[in-house]
Parts: C-alpha cells; structure tokens; sequence
C-alpha cells in the first residue's frame, strides 16, 4: 500500500506541482484543441500555433489571477 501511495504522489506533484491552474489550463487547452481538431480540417501546423497560444494565454490568466491585489 505504501508504494501504490507513494507512486499516487509521485504523479500528483510532476503533474501538478505547485499550481494546480496551470495543470488546469494545460487539461483546457488540449480538450478545446481535441473539439477544434475533431469538427474542423484545420493543418497540423494551424493546430500548433493555436495549442501553443491557448496555452500562453491561460498561463498569463493564471499569473494575472495570482498576482492580483488582494483587497
């Protein structure tokens, strides 16, 4: 039990690490490539330059929303 436990936690921290946004927006980001890919005949190429924007632009939300002021 103890190893099945320690392997849990292996993959929680590569996975999520520190910020669980950011695995978040990662998760987001492949499942609205997933639903572009599937209903439309965009390029491979097309696909990879927007996977690598949602991913850029959910990061900066993340870091907006952790930066924010606290009021």
């Amino acid at each position: 039990m103890r190893a099945i436990r320690a392997f849990g936690r292996f993959w929680y921290e590569f996975l999520i690490g520190d910020d669980w946004k950011i695995a978040a927006a990662v998760v987001s980001a492949m499942v609205v490539l997933g639903v572009i890919m599937a209903s439309t005949r965009l390029a491979d190429s097309a696909l990879a330059v927007l996977g690598g924007a949602l991913v850029v632009v959910l990061f900066a939300a993340s870091l907006v929303w952790d930066t924010r002021r606290r009021r």
